[in-house]
C-alpha cells in the first residue's frame, strides 16, 4: 500500500512537473489543460469564470482548477493564507488581491517545477508577501497553528491518503481557523475502466472518492460548520468516454445516478 501510494505521488509530480515546464500558447481550458496529461482527457471543468477576478494573472492560469475557491473562502484583509497544490500562483494571486499588503500567502507544491514557475510568476508581478514552498500536503512543512485561510484547487482528490491530508490542514490552521477547497467527487460508483486507468488518475477523475466519503473525512478530522457552497457536475463528451467505456456502458453510465461533479466546500476549526 505504501509502495504503491508513493508510484501514485510520483505519477502525479511527473505530470504536473511537465505542465509547468511546457510554454503556454493558449489558455488551457480544463482540469487537464491542452497537455495530455491524462491520455486526452481534455473538456473544461470551469470556463472562463476567473476573467473578471480580481488579482487574476493568466500567466499563471495553467487550467488545473475545477472551481473558484477563494470566491467562498471569507478572506479578510490582514489574513495568512494558505494554498494546497498552488501550482503556477493562480489562487495565490487572487488571494493576495484580498488580503492586501498586511495579509500573507503562502503556496505549497510539491513539484519543483510549478514551484519555480509561480516564484517567477510573482517576481513580475512585484509582491513581496508570497512565498511558495516546496512540500508534501501529506506532511506541511509548517508549525501548528499558522494559517488563518487553507484554499486548494482540485488537488486534495490528487492525494492519496485524504484523511492525513484533511488532518494536516486540521494542525496548520489556528484556532477558528478555517479552509475552502475545490475539489472532484464522485456520486456512486466510478466504472473500474475509469477509475484504474494512471492518466486518468493524474487528470483529476481517477482519484476522486464517493462525496458523502468525502465529506465524512472532513467531519471525522474534527472540522465543524461544514458547508457545501457549489457542486457541479462535469459532463464527459462521448468521444473521451469512449475511449475507456464500451457504447452500451456509456448509456449505462448515463442512464445512471452515478456522476463526476466538482465540489467547493469549507470547514471551521474548533
Amino acid at each position: 500500500m505504501k509502495s504503491e501510494k508513493k508510484n501514485i505521488k510520483e505519477l502525479v509530480k511527473e505530470k504536473y512537473g511537465a505542465i509547468a515546464n511546457q510554454r503556454i500558447q493558449m489558455a488551457p481550458l480544463s482540469c487537464c489543460g491542452s497537455y495530455g496529461c491524462c491520455g486526452g482527457l481534455e473538456f473544461s471543468m470551469i470556463g472562463d469564470e476567473y476573467r473578471n477576478v480580481e488579482g487574476y494573472n493568466p500567466d499563471a492560469d495553467l487550467g488545473l482548477g475545477c472551481g473558484i475557491p477563494t470566491q467562498f473562502a471569507g478572506i479578510t484583509k490582514g489574513d495568512h493564507l494558505l494554498d494546497l497544490g498552488s501550482g503556477a500562483g493562480n489562487d495565490c494571486f487572487v488571494a493576495r488581491a484580498i488580503v492586501g499588503d498586511t495579509g500573507k500567502v503562502t503556496g505549497l507544491d510539491f513539484s519543483d517545477a510549478m514551484v519555480h514557475r509561480a516564484v517567477e510568476n510573482a517576481h513580475k508581478l512585484g509582491h513581496s508577501n508570497i512565498w511558495f514552498v516546496k512540500g508534501d500536503i501529506e506532511e506541511m512543512p509548517f508549525p501548528d497553528n499558522t494559517f488563518d485561510v487553507i484554499v486548494s484547487n482540485c488537488v486534495l482528490n490528487l492525494v492519496p491518503d485524504k484523511n492525513k491530508a484533511f488532518a494536516e490542514m486540521m494542525r496548520v490552521l489556528k484556532p477558528s481557523g478555517h479552509f475552502c477547497v475545490s475539489d472532484v467527487v464522485l456520486k456512486g460508483n466510478l466504472p473500474e475502466e475509469l477509475k484504474n486507468d494512471a492518466e486518468m488518475y493524474a487528470g483529476c477523475v481517477s482519484g476522486a472518492i464517493e462525496i458523502s466519503e468525502y465529506l465524512n473525512i472532513i467531519e471525522l478530522q474534527g472540522f465543524i460548520n461544514i458547508t457545501v457552497h457549489k457542486l457541479k457536475e462535469i459532463l464527459i463528451p462521448d468521444e473521451i468516454m469512449g475511449k475507456y467505456l464500451s457504447v452500451t456502458e456509456s448509456i449505462r453510465f448515463k442512464e445512471s445516478d452515478t456522476g463526476i461533479f466538482s465540489i467547493t466546500v469549507s470547514g471551521y476549526k474548533y
